[in-house]
């Protein structure tokens, strides 16, 4: 049984997610629910890796064993019934990091990358920010869900002479886990114009009963010589400060000319600490998640519950996977009041225009905090809004 109640006090240790809040301007008591890492002690097979190798006494330079390929390999035939090569794996310090380099791989500047919008911010920017363009392409929003409109997907691809499509599965920040039907769709019409698809399934371990996240290469032979998939620890086991992320390029075509990036942009190896830390959550890690998993649906139903009582007027999609809830609080004031009215109160969250959209109210929760702390968030919104 692991404690996923216990408060650890993450200020003043140099993170993103607390010790950003007095350089930003907020008050010092906010509470943050934005960027997607874990306010959650790692699974303690983990730390006994890190003290392993600390006690090594030297750091020098790594190189990735045969055991860390049998690690990911096993954790993907445990939990996705997906055998893997190892000439297929690649590393990077990052999945971002991936996009970047599968951008400047696949495309040559001035060319159309396709993105499904609202999509994490770093898709744009690994766009624009090597001088390609981005094709952008609206989910179709239900109230309660996103859907892809696959004839606006194919017009896209056919006036913009669209060459790489970035796929987020499981979709950050709408939550939504692509079936096995949709990602097909997608799938074929890329294929059909000469699309390379890079598919960032970083999230996929959170996923919640009534749904199964699809790895994209696996659906078809012809998808896995099309693809590029970009999978980490980082977000499974709140390892994203050790930079370690997986990539997996079944077509040798594409994995040389990933390589050949690779080597171009002189892009590190993960540090011996990111090998070993991988090694021990793809081997030890599965009990840890699988209570995890429960405790975040639970955290998941807290909010609909809080919100359905107390803030009806905000409505949250349905959240499928990733530990990141979407919604519309656009009945509690425009976009500028919204934004003030948090940053005031001390509560700080993802505003849509964080994620390729303009602003329209919407905001993105991180729920991955104790219970304890998510309570007190949601009391604090519902003074924010109601006052």
């Amino acid at each position: 049984m692991y404690d996923f109640d216990r408060i650890i006090n993450r200020r003043g240790t140099d993170c993103v997610k607390y010790d950003n809040i007095i350089s930003s301007g907020r008050p010092e008591n906010t509470i943050p629910l934005f960027v997607a890492d874990m306010d959650f002690a790692v699974a303690p097979e983990i730390v006994a890796a890190l003290h392993k190798t600390v006690d090594r006494e030297i750091y020098g330079y790594p190189i990735r064993g045969k055991e860390y390929f049998e690690a990911i390999a096993g954790w993907y035939r445990r939990r996705y019934d997906w055998e893997l090569s190892e000439e297929w794996l690649l590393t990077t310090p990052g999945v971002v990091d991936a996009l970047n380099l599968a951008v400047r791989a696949y495309t040559e500047p001035g060319d159309r990358v396709l993105i499904l919008t609202p999509v994490y911010g770093p898709f744009g920017a690994a766009v624009k920010n090597n001088g390609r363009i981005i094709a952008e392409c609206p989910l179709t929003y239900h109230g309660d869900r996103y859907t892809v409109d696959y004839a606006a997907f194919e017009e896209t691809v056919v006036r913009e002479g669209v060459k790489l499509f970035l796929l987020c599965s499981p979709h950050n920040p709408v939550g939504r886990v692509w079936t096995k039907e949709e990602l097909t769709r997608m799938g074929e019409i890329c294929l059909a114009h000469g699309v390379t698809v890079i598919a960032d399934e970083i999230h996929s371990d959170f996923v919640y009963p009534g749904h199964k996240h699809i790895n994209f290469a696996t659906i078809s032979p012809e998808f896995a010589a099309n693809s590029v998939t970009c999978t980490a620890p980082s977000k499974t086991f709140n390892l994203a400060g050790l930079w370690n992320s997986n990539i997996l390029i079944p077509s040798p075509v594409l994995r040389k000319k990933f390589a050949t990036e690779m080597a171009r942009s002189n892009t590190p190896l993960p540090t011996v600490f990111a090998f070993e830390a991988c090694k021990a959550a793809y081997n030890h890690g599965d009990a840890w998640l699988d209570e995890l998993l429960v405790y975040l649906a639970d955290n998941i139903r807290l909010v609909r519950e809080f919100f359905a009582a107390n803030l009806p007027d905000v409505k949250f999609t349905e959240t499928e996977g990733t530990y990141l809830m979407w919604g519309d609080f656009s009945a509690y004031g425009t976009p500028e009041e919204l934004e003030k009215k948090f940053f005031d109160g001390g509560i700080w969250l993802n505003r849509d225009a964080d994620f390729n959209v303009s602003p329209a109210g919407f905001y993105r929760i991180n729920v991955a905090t104790p219970r304890a702390v998510l309570r007190e968030a949601l009391e604090r919104m519902k003074a924010i809004l109601t006052e």
